[in-house]
């Protein structure tokens, strides 16, 4: 027994997710199930008819825990859901958020492609090195600020005529 590798416990909530999650992930069809089961729950989460549930199962919750004479399972048991709940939010906040910011970066580089006096260097700048952001950060700052000192600056005098 001592030295022994013990495998998960099937009956563990924590070892059935990550089995779960590993065979899902083996597929491309899996992987596409998984992403459209968070961006589902990403939609649903952030209706505010959600919210309101949420708030009113709180209370209940806490109104049961009072008249229940705020028993620590039941405490530990809120906890624990509280806390996997957390967890789930933070993966689906991510998936759902990366997959738009690339949705937004593939409009603006179509955007970039269609003018003709754009710099094509700027299509895929979410890819270069931050010494190359930064510098041409500056470069947009100084052109920026060269535009705003030469509107700033007078006009020739109005004609009589004018």
């Amino acid at each position: 027994m001592i030295g022994e590798a013990r495998a998960p416990r099937l009956g563990c909530p924590a070892a059935l997710a990550a089995v779960a999650g590993a065979l899902l992930m083996e597929s491309s069809s899996g992987r596409k199930a998984v992403s459209r089961l968070l961006h589902w729950i990403g939609e649903v989460s952030s209706r505010a008819s959600t919210a309101g549930l949420v708030t009113v199962a709180v209370v209940i919750f806490t109104i049961v825990l009072a008249i229940g004479g705020f028993r620590s399972s039941w405490e530990n048991a809120f906890a624990f859901a509280a806390s996997a709940i957390t967890l789930v939010m933070v993966f689906v906040i991510q998936h759902t958020q990366s997959r738009q910011q690339v949705a937004t970066q593939l409009k603006l580089d179509e955007l970039i492609r269609s003018h003709p006096r754009a710099d094509d260097l700027l299509i895929h700048i979410e890819h270069a090195d931050d010494e190359e952001l930064i510098a041409l950060d500056q470069d947009a700052i100084d052109l920026h600020t060269a535009i705003r000192e030469s509107d700033e600056e007078p006009q020739s005098a109005p004609r009589d005529g004018d």
